[in-house]
């Protein structure tokens, strides 16, 4: 059910997308549904130019389409259905735990009203301070709109702009840097560490998971912030033509974006390759459960890290801060990690069968398209159609197959048969 709901959603935003209301140019089938897959699945891979190819009318639809794909659509539906008065059933109920990512049907309603509060005052709030910046290069009405359209793509990680640089002419500007980093990075920690962090307010008291996802966005924006600036400081193509503030300012921006914002203050085609494999283990990583972001999530990197740990000193179990993580989690995260691996290696050799083009750009591309992150070396604008299509499948895997997939692996079967153990050789 999921899934066909966010394929009908992609299939109504192409229809819009395709009037003559909604573009300036002409606009191919494959094009519109590129797009609109884009945005349902908040990844911003463009193959046509959002502020010149498409009129007002269009650039709405793109919005609302981010929207409802970056919050879910199940959220939207039982809020409609409660504001109305119309009980929501066991069977909606049961698919919004899946989008949300939860394994009780317990607070599920007070959850989506949660999420959609949250979004909206953090969405208002980035408009507002967005709209400074861009009213003064653009005038009041254009200004106003690019400050709604680039705080609702922000906080929803989808990575959209109106300009075909993305937010370049922007790489020295701290409100325009600082403003859409904190929304994207809010909008991809989780709504459950949101309210956690909301309820509880005290660090000891925080649940394991949102102890979890903030510790680890922590290293991981440090992280890439550091080796960003360090490997791209003298690159004439990137950071090399700043200056020192400058240099920190988009180094920083640049180090958060890939796990699943999108945006860039630097051209990303002129980073060095080891600066580009850095961004794509970003891109893989992504952001957190019950998010707008994409990836295997942090909290599967950082059980993967610890599995690791607890094999090296010979533990059965993994423990993290005061607490102990089962099998089940392990084999969770292992079945994750495995698919989404295989999902982009296939998908980079199937796209390169018909494309001659630098495989280490075509797994950029995949690895953005998976993560749904949206940033690209230019390879999407190249591709042929069966390219396209691997990529709009990919997109669309990423915001919707791992959702199911933790649902499928979080039930639980009981086997009938206890077999004898046996052995095998590994490493």
């Amino acid at each position: 059910m999921l899934a066909l709901a966010y394929g009908a959603l992609v299939v109504i935003g192409t229809l819009l997308l395709k009037l003559p209301v909604s573009r300036t140019t002409s606009l191919s089938w494959l094009d519109a549904l590129f797009t609109s897959t884009s945005a349902v699945t908040v990844t911003g891979l463009a193959v046509a130019d959002t502020g010149s190819q498409f009129t007002f009318f269009g650039q709405v639809v793109i919005m609302l389409l981010i929207q409802l794909g970056g919050l879910g659509l199940m959220t939207f539906a039982v809020l409609l259905l409660t504001a109305l008065g119309v009980s929501v059933g066991l069977p909606q109920r049961v698919v919004l735990r899946e989008e949300l990512g939860q394994s009780s049907l317990h607070n599920l309603v007070q959850l989506a009203g949660l999420v959609l509060r949250v979004a909206l005052i953090i969405e208002a709030a980035g408009a507002v301070l967005l709209a400074y910046p861009f009213t003064r290069d653009m005038g009041l009405w254009p200004g106003l709109w690019a400050a709604v359209f680039h705080s609702v793509s922000a906080f929803n990680n989808a990575g959209f702009a109106l300009w075909p640089d993305s937010l370049v002419r922007y790489v020295g500007d701290p409100v325009v840097n600082l403003v859409i980093a904190a929304q994207f990075m809010v909008g991809g920690i989780g709504f459950i560490v949101i309210g956690d962090i909301w309820q509880k307010r005290n660090w000891r008291r925080l649940t394991l998971h949102s102890k979890l996802m903030l510790t680890g966005t922590a290293l991981l924006v440090a992280w890439g912030w550091f080796i960003i600036a360090t490997l791209e400081w003298t690159n004439p193509a990137t950071l090399g033509g700043l200056s020192w503030g400058d240099k920190l300012l988009a180094s920083f921006f640049q180090g958060v974006s890939p796990r699943t914002a999108g945006f860039n203050t630097i051209d990303i085609n002129g980073l060095h390759d080891p600066t580009a494999l850095v961004v794509i283990l970003l891109m893989l990583v992504g952001g957190g459960s019950t998010s707008t972001a994409g990836g295997i999530k942090v909290t599967t990197f950082i059980v993967l890290v610890l599995t690791m740990i607890a094999f090296f000193k010979r533990r059965m179990a993994l423990q993290i801060f005061g607490r102990t993580l089962g099998v089940e989690s392990v084999f969770r995260v292992m079945a994750l990690t495995a698919v989404s691996l295989l999902i982009v290696m296939t998908s980079i050799f199937v796209i390169s069968i018909s494309h001659d083009g630098a495989i280490f750009n075509l797994g950029f591309e995949v690895a953005s398209a998976f993560g749904t992150v949206g940033l690209t070396r230019g390879t999407t604008g190249e591709l042929d159609t069966l390219g396209r299509c691997i990529i709009m499948a990919v997109m669309f895997i990423g915001r919707v197959g791992p959702l199911t997939l933790g649902f499928l692996l979080a039930t639980r079967a009981v086997p009938r048969v206890r077999y004898p153990e046996g052995q095998v050789f590994l490493g």
